[in-house]
């Protein structure tokens, strides 16, 4: 049966430091350049959190299916592995998250343009959507480009180019392309 200790477990809260970092680095600069909003960086956080805590579930589920998380894996038992989480309840949560993800990401999109370019608020909307397919995607599906070597590519793009330039686009509706010298690191992590 599952509990909110369970729950927790599973949402892995300790990836989410690092995951938070490309949004601290993008909100430094945008302190920095006197743009900062209270209102974006507490979306911008909330958003993360949503996405990571979705890539986590998501592998959890994935690695169990595919049998990657089985009775002689190293490290920490994984929910549906110890089987405290059954396969139904976290498809639901991760449809769940999903969907408060992509909520989110749409009220920090719109509060930032809030009179912007209809085509770089599609950006950003086609940018959410595809950090969601890829939180996904890392280890479920029928092709996961985790077990292709691609993870990391995927990391770098999202949680360090994505994450810095575009948390400071949120702020300034400018890129900075100086700040490549910062998301590259992040990305790198």
């Amino acid at each position: 049966m599952s509990t909110v200790k369970n729950w927790i477990s599973a949402f892995r809260l300790r990836t989410l430091p690092l995951s938070l970092s490309c949004i601290l680095t993008g909100s430094g600069f945008a302190i920095y350049f006197n743009q900062f909003n209270s209102l974006t960086f507490g979306l911008c956080v909330i958003t993360t959190i949503l996405l990571q805590i979705l890539s986590n579930l998501a592998n959890d589920y994935g690695d169990t299916i595919k049998g990657t998380d089985n009775e002689n894996r190293v490290g920490p038992e994984r929910a549906m592995q110890s089987g405290v989480i059954t396969n139904k309840q976290m498809k639901v949560a991760i449809i769940i998250n999903s969907l408060l993800a992509f909520t989110s990401g749409l009220v920090l999109i719109f509060t930032a343009f809030k009179e912007g370019d209809k085509s770089i608020i599609l950006l950003f909307i086609l940018l959410g959507i595809a950090s969601i397919v890829a939180a996904i995607k890392y280890t479920m599906g029928k092709k996961p480009y985790g077990y292709s070597g691609l993870g990391d590519i995927f990391v770098f793009l999202f949680f360090g180019l994505v994450g810095v330039m575009g948390t400071y686009y949120l702020y300034t509706l400018q890129f900075e392309f100086k700040l490549l010298f910062f998301a590259v690191p992040i990305g790198l992590l």
